[in-house]
């Protein structure tokens, strides 16, 4: 019997009783529990807790060890760290047995990890050793505890119960080898029975490459596909807490949403850029190129079979399938005259994005004129626009904040569709900055003010895909940023 891959969110995996009921044991009896590999993330809230806040920068173990301030504070964060990992467990266990062996674990690889960057300290205070240089190692470290802790209690919890899980840890805690991200995992599941054996493994694997360096937060996902793809998987599936919606219910209503139910992976990269949970970009090439569908589902819809992507979808008749977007873009301009027939005139540009770790969303341009509207804090903004200037040394460069609005569907060749958005942001009263639509008729994305981004998104949900849409109706829940 094939098998499926799944990967629980962090969101999903901190509500332990419901994924368990839904999802993990769901019902199931006997055989019925295996062929199924769940790759878990860290709990909600606590890879902040080991990096540094995604979203209010607030640092975290990681961003205290390598600043220049109190060199010791990071041994105080990475206290809170341990005393948050045990009051998880003590929420999970409620006093039983199992209650000490997730403390015992959370101890020994907290104060291993404490012992080791206290030796990285004293190292570096030699003028031959640089800290700067071992940063990345650190926080592919550091990452790892997350992983490991919620993959060692949800096997403790499956045991518990009677599963016969299996803890599968690819974090390469006190392992010596140099393994590839491939040969790790297939090390860690040749002596899997998935018809016995219900494998957990974490999110983090240890990779001479760096997950962390390569797919930042993302790192999860691709171990999840990585593993779908290497044991030949014939679904992946990702638990959530909404459905893949129409747009967010919060925002248009949930009477008026609907639930996507079939797509493909190209829907999925718009939703990446967009900032949207879906699936990383580099998870959906790896299983798209393995031919394996993926599966979007509901952790508290169990009974729904939620959205399914596969790479060679079309629907039947073109449409819209979903509209969301991104706050907070900036609007980076840069006007030269000098700019015509100039062959690689954004070369600074783009390094300047690049050296300041801003994400480009969109990008337009004319004769004289390259906008990029790019998502990055205002910190890194204002030092890249400044490089620029520097390079450019003609160039007026001038900077805003804008939102753009994305119509996405994996066929959108609606005849007029254009047409229908633009005059139903025009009856809403939203300004257009600018307008985006590529040859590939996949998606629309419009610029408007930040001000009129939900009456925008509520304006084109309503023109493109409430009127004459041939989606059915599911049980939405609110599509959110990703976390």
């Amino acid at each position: 019997m094939s098998h499926t891959v799944e990967k629980i969110g962090g969101t999903s995996i901190a509500n332990t009783d419901v994924i368990t009921r839904n999802v993990l044991i769901g019902g199931r009896e006997g055989a019925d529990l295996y062929n199924r590999i769940f790759v878990v993330s860290a709990y909600a809230g606590m890879t902040n807790r080991l990096l540094e806040h995604k979203k209010s920068g607030e640092p975290g173990v990681f961003s205290l060890f390598a600043s220049a301030g109190n060199k010791w504070a990071w041994t105080e964060a990475l206290s809170g760290v341990e005393q948050a990992m045990q009051a998880k467990n003590a929420e999970i266990f409620r006093g039983e047995p199992e209650l000490a062996t997730a403390d015992h674990f959370v101890r020994e690889r907290i104060e291993d990890v404490r012992n080791c960057l206290i030796d990285l300290h004293r190292l570096c205070s030699y003028g031959q050793f640089r800290l700067d240089e071992n940063l990345t190692t650190v926080k592919e470290v550091l990452s790892s505890l997350g992983e490991a802790h919620s993959a060692f209690n949800t096997a403790l919890l499956l045991r518990k119960r009677g599963v016969k899980a299996k803890c599968i840890d690819l974090t390469g805690w006190r392992d010596e080898r140099t393994l590839t991200l491939d040969e790790r995992i297939r090390d860690a599941f040749e002596s899997v029975d998935l018809a016995s054996e219900l494998p957990i493994v974490t999110g983090y694997a240890s990779a001479p490459e760096g997950l962390v360096r390569q797919f930042n937060r993302g790192y999860t996902e691709v171990t999840f596909a990585r593993i779908a793809a290497l044991t030949g998987a014939h679904e992946a599936i990702i638990h959530k807490e909404f459905h893949l919606s129409s747009a967010d219910p919060k925002l248009v209503g949930e009477g008026k949403v609907r639930k996507i139910g079939l797509t493909n992976f190209d829907v999925a990269d718009q939703l990446s850029n967009m900032g949207m949970e879906a699936v990383h970009p580099k998870a959906a090439k790896i299983l798209r190129q393995a031919g394996i569908p993926l599966r979007v589902k509901n952790t508290f819809d169990p009974a729904d079979e939620g959205t399914v992507m596969q790479a060679d979808y079309m629907p039947d008749a073109p449409r819209a399938e979903i509209i969301t977007g991104l706050k907070g873009v900036y609007a980076i301009e840069v006007f030269d005259q000098d700019m015509v027939g100039e062959k690689g005139y954004d070369t600074a540009i783009l390094d300047a994005l690049t050296r300041h770790s801003i994400r480009i969303v969109s990008k337009c341009s004319n004769a004289n004129t390259i906008t990029h509207y790019v998502d990055g804090s205002r910190k890194a903004v204002k030092r890249a626009t400044a490089d620029m200037e520097a390079a450019l040394g003609g160039a007026e460069v001038k900077v805003s904040r804008v939102a753009i609005v994305s119509v996405i569907g994996a066929d959108i060749n609606v005849p007029g569709i254009t047409a229908r958005a633009l005059s139903s942001l025009d009856g809403a009263n939203v300004a257009l900055i600018g307008l985006q639509q590529v040859s590939r008729k996949t998606d629309i994305q419009v610029v408007i003010d930040e001000e009129d981004f939900d009456t925008a998104i509520c304006a084109l949900h309503k023109a493109l895909v409430e009127t004459g849409a041939q989606a059915e109706r599911g049980k939405p829940q609110a599509l959110r940023p990703a976390a």
